[in-house]
C-alpha cells in the first residue's frame, strides 16, 4: 500500500511539523511527499530522508501541475492520496475525479477560519475548501473537537478518525540558548509563543494582558513569521511593549528556545492539537493555553499549566501572574516535570503513526 501526501509547501506552522514528523515515522518505501514550492518544509523533509517531489507552479492559480500529478500518481501506483490544507484539498477534487484512488485529509485547523481577515477572496477560498472537504473518503481529525466540527458540517462520524498529534519525546532536554542571545535577562520571566503571525493566533490579546500587568520583568518571545508581522511590531511599539516583546521570526531551534524559557504560551482562537505545546512539554516547560482543540487532553490546570478562555486578556493576565508567582516560589519547574511525564507517555509519535496506518488499512479493506 503506497501513500502520497500532498501539501502546498509554504507552511511554516504546525501542519508543516505534523507532516514531517509523521512521514519520518512511516515506512520509507511506502510513502512520498508532493509540494508545490520549495521552502523550509521541503528542505526539512529531504533532511529527514522523506521522498520529496516538487511540482512548481508559476503562480498559485497555475493548474498545469494537475495533469503532471495525475501521471506521477499513475506511474508510481499510489493507493492513497492524503492531502493537507485548503489548496491541496481543492486540487484533490480534480485528482480524485480522474483516478481510482482513496482520498483522505488531515484537518489541522478550523476550515471556517483558515482565511480569516482576507476579504472577499478569503470567503471564496473558504467555500471551495468546504466543497472539497465533503468529497473525501476519510478524514483524520487531530482532536475530538475537530472531529465534531466535521460532523457538524454533515460528514459522517464513521468516516472521521481522531489521531492526536505526537512527537518523538527525548530522554534529555535540549541545550538551552543563552538568554542574552534571545534579548532577555537571566532573572526575567520568559514566555515563549511559537505560532504563525496570523490573526487567529491571538497575539493582540497577549499584548493587552502583558500591558495590564505592568511588570517589566515579564518578557515575551515570539517565534514564527506571517502576514501580520509589521502590524504586530507596530502594535507592540504603540503599547510601549517594545522592551518586553522580541520577534525572532521563523526558527529551527525551537527546542533550545523552549529550554531557555519559563513557560510556553498559546493564545489561539482555534487550534486542533498544537504540536508546539508537545514540543514545550518535551522541554519540561509548563503551558499557558487558551481552551482550544484538544488541549484539555494534555493540560491539567493548576498541575501542569493553565487553560483560559479565548480572547480573554483578563484571564490570560491572571494566568501570567500566577505562573510568575509559581516561578518565584520554585513550583514552576515541578509543573514542567509533571507535564513531561504525562505527555511523553500519552502523545508519542509512534501512536500517531500506528493510528494513521491502521486507518489506511481500514479504508483499503473497505474498498476491496
Amino acid at each position: 500500500m503506497k501513500t502520497l501526501h500532498f501539501i502546498s509547501g509554504g507552511e511554516t506552522g504546525g501542519s508543516r511539523k505534523h507532516v514531517i514528523t509523521l512521514l519520518s515515522k512511516l515506512p520509507k518505501d511506502s510513502v512520498s511527499l508532493v509540494v508545490l514550492q520549495e521552502g523550509a518544509l521541503s528542505k526539512e523533509a529531504e533532511e529527514a530522508g522523506i521522498d520529496v517531489h516538487v511540482f512548481k507552479q508559476s503562480s498559485r492559480y497555475d493548474l498545469s501541475v494537475l495533469n503532471k500529478l495525475i501521471r506521477f500518481i499513475k506511474d508510481n501506483s499510489f493507493d492513497i492520496l492524503h492531502t493537507h490544507g485548503p489548496r491541496a484539498n481543492l486540487f484533490g477534487t480534480y485528482l480524485k475525479s480522474r483516478l481510482d484512488i482513496i482520498w483522505v485529509t488531515t484537518v489541522h485547523s478550523d476550515p471556517k477560519l483558515d482565511f480569516m481577515k482576507t476579504g472577499v477572496k478569503g470567503k471564496a477560498f473558504t467555500k471551495l475548501n468546504m466543497f472539497a472537504l465533503k468529497k473525501m473518503d476519510g478524514y483524520f481529525a487531530v482532536s475530538e473537537t475537530f472531529k465534531q466540527n466535521l460532523v457538524s458540517l454533515g460528514i459522517p462520524a464513521a468516516k472521521v478518525q481522531t489521531v492526536y498529534n505526537g512527537i518523538e519525546f527525548t530522554a534529555d532536554k535540549a541545550v538551552p540558548l543563552s538568554r542574552e542571545s534571545l534579548g532577555v535577562n537571566e532573572n526575567d520571566f520568559v514566555m515563549t509563543m511559537v505560532a504563525r503571525l496570523h490573526p487567529i493566533k491571538g497575539h493582540e490579546v497577549v499584548f493587552r494582558a502583558i500591558k495590564t500587568l505592568n511588570n517589566p520583568d515579564m518578557k515575551l518571545i515570539l517565534v514564527g513569521d506571517g502576514p501580520i508581522k509589521a502590524e504586530l511590531e507596530e502594535l507592540a511599539a504603540k503599547e510601549g511593549l517594545q522592551d518586553q516583546v522580541t520577534f525572532l521570526g521563523f526558527r529551527q531551534d525551537v527546542d533550545s528556545i523552549y529550554a531557555a524559557s519559563d513557560v510556553a504560551l498559546l493564545a489561539s482562537y482555534s487550534e486542533s492539537f498544537p504540536l508546539a505545546l508537545l514540543e514545550a512539554a518535551n522541554q519540561h516547560v509548563p503551558l499557558i493555553t487558551t481552551d482550544v482543540g484538544g488541549v484539555k487532553e494534555l493540560v491539567e490546570p493548576g498541575n501542569t499549566g493553565w487553560i483560559v478562555p479565548i480572547k480573554d486578556d483578563k484571564s490570560l493576565a491572571t494566568a501570567f501572574a500566577s505562573a510568575y508567582e509559581k516561578k518565584e516560589s520554585g513550583e514552576l519547574k515541578q509543573m514542567g516535570t509533571k507535564l513531561y511525564s504525562f505527555a511523553s507517555s500519552h502523545f508519542s509519535l509512534q501512536q500517531l503513526a500506528d493510528s494513521t496506518m491502521n486507518y489506511y488499512k481500514k479504508l483499503a479493506a473497505g474498498k476491496n
